[in-house]
């Protein structure tokens, strides 16, 4: 069995996976493009074969969510041959009955590799792809590595990271002290290890998984951390990160040079009494009437092992050009950056600014305004999906910032108004706005990284934002082993991770003294 050429998918250039499906080359696939019938019609086995790997691209679990999209996609149907289109019975009937385990398997094969082919053509993809590893100088037809193998390697390369990494985290206490340090930072991982779990009760069980003597309690846990400064925490969380890069790269698999995105995400909302507390609780990002604390990171995305670079709070009263200068100084003290990404919420032209004299290119969607919506109006009536155009954007005083706004109609948008538009601006042409796409990763990060953030009430600033930076480094030791191990069993890497988070978790808490 063969699969897709890359080469064939990066020289056409296709700038979706559907319309890729559409036009697929089935002589890359060992079966004939048969006829078959179904009740009275009929369906050509190519047509099925095609409509097979969609539903696979976009994980649809059940035919009923294909026929669902293939009615809502008239000219895809037509594109595939249909002369109607096939009803559920008849989809699962082709799937289960008529198609070989070999076929099925086929099937699997061809649409993890057009999404794995495309996302490194920058193609945007439905989807994350699943990877499979393979071993040095496997042929086709040896077999993966196992679970057991691969965990194996990564025991060893997280006992070689954890070493490295967690001394960069210090307490600052005595000498003399019963209790190791290093049994705070095995508490802190052990609370990332299970949701909502707050330090009391984990301190509780941790006594008893742990394999120290001494552990610290809750409150004794929580007093340390709360001794220690916002710009404490920073400069050690920056020095872990150096620390993590420099071992990340040692492969020919990382990419140093590349695209950061910065972002800020919120804590779930707060629901006490905040007096007090109002630069710090300052409320979300949506406007609703609803506060929360924020925090901003910047992030290592694209072909890029998608670490955390740097991370700080969010207080009232600080603009977002603030924000953004502070996190690419550490960006760029840390890796060579290349591109920067943002979401509407940075659309400031003085960041923008910024960004541009720092030799940077940048791409953030822009708030439409009066101007930019009568634009999109325009091209609903003319049926353009795509208009690019120059413009200065007021910094006063006289002076402007040059940037070029994009016009791009988003496929399947669930309005029929000029809101099926979306604005971009950058100052490095639309080519770049392809990158934009890696964006997403930052916020599927954020979803991990809240997973392995211990539970706390307390209203204390910088006990919060050591629960966020220390999770923030338990996500970015999770995908730098994940490259390590891809290198060292495959000697490539791919984007989806072969090692859990909790696979890493588990392993980091043998290091830091549990289990």
């Amino acid at each position: 069995m063969r699969t897709v050429s890359e080469t064939w998918f990066r020289h056409d250039s296709h700038e979706s996976v559907k319309e890729f499906v559409c036009v697929l080359p089935l002589s890359y696939f060992r079966f004939s493009a048969y006829d078959r019938y179904v009740g009275s019609t009929r369906y050509r086995m190519d047509s099925l074969f095609r409509v097979f790997v969609l539903k696979e691209l976009h994980g649809c679990e059940h035919e009923t969510a294909l026929v669902d999209y293939l009615e809502n996609h008239p000219e895809l149907c037509e594109q595939l041959d249909f002369e109607t289109i096939p009803d559920q019975s008849t989809l699962w009937r082709s799937w289960h009955e008529r198609f070989t385990a070999d076929l099925r398997e086929t099937v699997e094969t061809a649409a993890r590799t057009i999404l794995i082919k495309a996302q490194n053509s920058e193609v945007e993809v439905p989807r994350e792809p699943t990877r499979k590893l393979r071993y040095h100088g496997n042929k086709s037809d040896e077999s993966d590595p196992n679970d057991q193998t691969t965990l194996e390697q990564a025991e060893k390369i997280i006992d070689h990271v954890s070493r490295l990494v967690f001394p960069a985290f210090s307490l600052d206490r005595g000498e003399g002290c019963e209790i190791h340090e290093n049994a705070y930072w095995g508490l802190q991982t052990y609370l990332g290890l299970r949701e909502n779990l707050a330090a009391n009760e984990g301190a509780r069980s941790f006594i008893h998984e742990s394999t120290r003597d001494r552990t610290p309690l809750g409150h004794a846990h929580r007093d340390q951390i709360r001794d220690l400064s916002i710009k404490k925490i920073r400069e050690m969380y920056r020095q872990a990160v150096t620390r993590l890069l420099d071992e990340v790269g040692r492969t020919e698999e990382f990419f140093r040079a590349g695209i950061v995105a910065i972002d800020i995400t919120e804590a779930d909302p707060f629901t006490g009494d905040r007096m007090g507390h109002e630069d710090e609780i300052i409320g979300t990002k949506e406007k609703t009437d609803e506060y929360a604390y924020q925090w901003a990171t910047v992030q290592l995305v694209g072909n890029a092992v998608p670490i955390v670079l740097d991370a700080r709070p969010v207080r009232r009263g600080e603009s977002r050009k603030e924000i953004v200068e502070d996190l690419l100084d550490s960006a760029e003290a840390a890796v060579h950056v290349d591109n920067v990404l943002m979401d509407r919420e940075f659309d400031s032209q003085h960041v923008l600014e910024m960004i541009s004299l720092r030799g940077l290119s940048y791409v953030v969607p822009k708030r439409m305004q009066t101007s930019e919506k009568a634009q999109a109006k325009r091209l609903l009536r003319h049926n353009q999906d795509r208009y690019e155009t120059d413009r200065k954007l007021h910094l006063g005083k006289n002076e402007w910032h040059e940037t070029t706004l994009v016009y791009r109609r988003k496929e399947d948008s669930e309005h029929d108004d000029h809101r099926q538009y979306s604005v971009f601006m950058t100052n490095r042409g639309s080519g770049h706005l392809t990158e934009y796409g890696h964006r997403w990763e930052i916020e599927s990060g954020y979803k991990s990284i809240k997973r392995f953030m211990a539970a706390t009430t307390s209203k204390d600033f910088g006990l919060r934002f050591f629960y966020f930076a220390f999770a923030c480094l338990l996500y970015s030791i999770w995908r730098a082993v994940d490259l390590l191990v891809q290198a060292e069993l495959t000697g490539e890497y791919e984007h989806s991770p072969v090692i859990t988070a909790d696979n890493t978790l588990t392993l980091l808490k043998k290091e830091t003294g549990i289990g």
